[in-house]
Parts: structure tokens; sequence; C-alpha cells
């Protein structure tokens, strides 16, 4: 390592936020971008190679117009701007990635999109009728959605929510599986009750599914209806069929608003039955206000390792594909 450094001023009162508890994120940038920190007074001073240092003081600087913004700094946000860095997408301005609050949880967290690929996809939901929302786990699209949807609900945009998901997973269905239906269903809708728990409280949903302005129900409960003045979830989406689909997308309404998620690596449909995300994604995707979102690892939000397993099994998926595509 050269002897070059580069000198950034940073105020007092941002500086442990960047710097995270023990230093955790600095120490982060320091392993990710080959270049060590020497703080003085309210400077810091960046010692590496020359390429090595200017691009750390980028993601130095990114963090702090995201501190400025009132952002608690996490090493999610440290590993996901030298992401950008790293790739060179210099057009992009990562704190801008940061939206709007859509709403807060009940235990008064903001919930806002932390990605550019989030906030793109939160900026289609408010601008498209139907949106298909399609990544890994972890890059918060099916909360996303939900946030979106209790917003819309709270602020009279729509009359009622509903959410939905395809009833087979893990080669299981609802016919073979014992006791009653809300038994059989539960499993399946239960990350949709989550979401709800912790951004609308158990009272207040208890008491609107009462109501029947918030539904949660198996995709096969959709047949026959024409859902008006609704913002509907199909959540799991990569678990239909091309017909299961078409039925969900010809029941949408006048006044509602459809989000379509899923992850189209972790389809349980039997052998041979092609995915009606798939399909859709194909038959749909020149159609005015339809909208499709891909995030990907560089979204993800959860713990740093999930995004090392994502990756990992991204990289295995394309080698398998380019051995099919080379026989």
């Amino acid at each position: 390592m050269s002897d070059f450094s580069l000198n950034i001023s940073i105020p007092s009162d941002h500086i442990d936020n960047i710097f995270g508890q023990f230093d955790k994120n600095i120490k982060t940038i320091e392993q990710g971008m080959s270049v060590s920190f020497i703080l003085r007074n309210d400077e810091i001073k960046l010692v590496g190679e020359k390429s090595h240092a200017e691009h750390a003081k980028v993601v130095v600087d990114e963090l702090l117009a995201l501190s400025k913004k009132g952002n608690t700094i996490t090493t999610q946000d440290v590993n996901y701007v030298m992401s950008i860095e790293k790739e060179k997408i210099e057009s992009h301005d990562v704190s801008e990635a940061r939206g709007e609050i859509i709403c807060h949880t009940t235990t008064g967290k903001p919930v806002a999109p932390k990605t550019l690929g989030q906030k793109k996809y939160v900026d289609a939901i408010t601008n498209n009728m139907i949106v298909f929302g399609v990544g890994p786990a972890g890059t918060g699209k099916t909360y996303l959605a939900m946030a979106k949807a209790i917003t819309a609900f709270k602020n009279e945009e729509v009359s009622r929510i509903i959410l939905t998901r395809p009833a087979i997973e893990a080669g299981e269905k609802l016919g073979f599986l014992p006791g009653d239906l809300q038994s059989k269903v539960d499993p399946y809708l239960r990350p949709l009750y989550d979401a709800l728990y912790q951004i609308m409280g158990a009272e207040a949903f208890q008491r609107n599914m009462e109501k029947g302005l918030i539904e949660v129900a198996p995709l096969a409960y959709m047949r026959g209806r024409t859902l008006d003045n609704s913002f509907i979830i199909l959540d799991e989406a990569q678990n239909t069929t091309p017909a299961q689909m078409k039925m969900f997308l010809t029941r949408i309404g006048f006044g509602s608003k459809a989000v379509i998620t899923g992850d189209q690596t972790q389809k349980d449909l039997p052998n041979g039955v092609k995915s009606g995300l798939d399909d859709a994604m194909k038959v749909l995707k020149n159609i005015d206000d339809i909208k499709i979102c891909t995030l990907d690892s560089k979204d993800v939000v959860r713990h740093p390792l999930v995004q090392k397993i994502v990756n990992a099994y991204e990289t295995h998926e394309k080698k398998l594909e380019n051995k099919k595509r080379s026989k």
C-alpha cells in the first residue's frame, strides 16, 4: 500500500453515526476497500492506494449524506454503498435511495425504502395500477407493499386491503392438510399477518378484519369476484400457475391497485408446471400502467450473511444456466 492519503472533514455530531458502534462501520470499509482510517479531531484521513482512497472517500461522503438526513448508519448501509461504488454507478446519488417515509410501525420505527431498487419499487407502486416486485428474500418487496397498502387504507384512498397467497408451498395442498380451514390457511398467510401486526397493530388489524375491511385469504378464494376500491397484494406469486395469475389479474376492479410479489428462484410448483409469474412478466411487460420491478442482492437489507447467501445462490444458478446453454 502506498502512502497516498485524503482528508475528509466530518461534523463532530455525525462522526459517531458514521463510524458505528466500536468503529464497526469504518472497519467494514477498511476491509472492503483496502484502506485505513485515521481520526484527528473532526477530520478523517484516508490512507491507501490512490484509487482505493478516492472510492472510499465517495463512500464516506454518501454515508454522511445519509446521516444528515437523520438515518442511523448500519453495516448494511455501508455494504450497500460500497457495492454501488464498486460497480461505479456514478450516475446515481446513493443518498437519494432513502425515499420518503411511507409510515411508522407501532413502535415508531419509520418504514422507508433503503436502496435505489427499493425506492424505484415504491415509486412504481405510487404511480402504477399494477406492479410486479420480483427479487430474492430480504429485499423488502412484500413488507414495503404492505406499508403502501396500509397507508393508502388509512388515507382513505382505498376502502379495503386484500392479501393473498397461492396455497401451494413445499409440495402441500390445502385439501391434504389436517384441521379446519383457518388452521390450514394460517401457516401460509402467517408472514402477511406478521407485517400487518408490526405496521398496523394487532388490535386495529383484528378490528378491521371483523369489519371485512382487511381480508387475508388463499388465492383460490378470489375466483368469481370483482375487487373494486381495494389495495390487493398477491405474495409468493412464483407459485401460481398461468391460469391462476390470469384469474387474479382479471379480478382487479375500478379504483384498485395491485402489487404482485415473488422470487423466481423459489418455485414450489410440481415439475413441468409453468409459473404464472414468469408467464405474466413476459405477456404484460409492454402494457401501460403495469410496471415490473426487479430487485437483486444489492437490495437485501437483512443480516449481511443473508446477502452473502443470496449472492452465492445467484452465482450458482448462473453457472447452471450457462451449462444448459452450452449443451
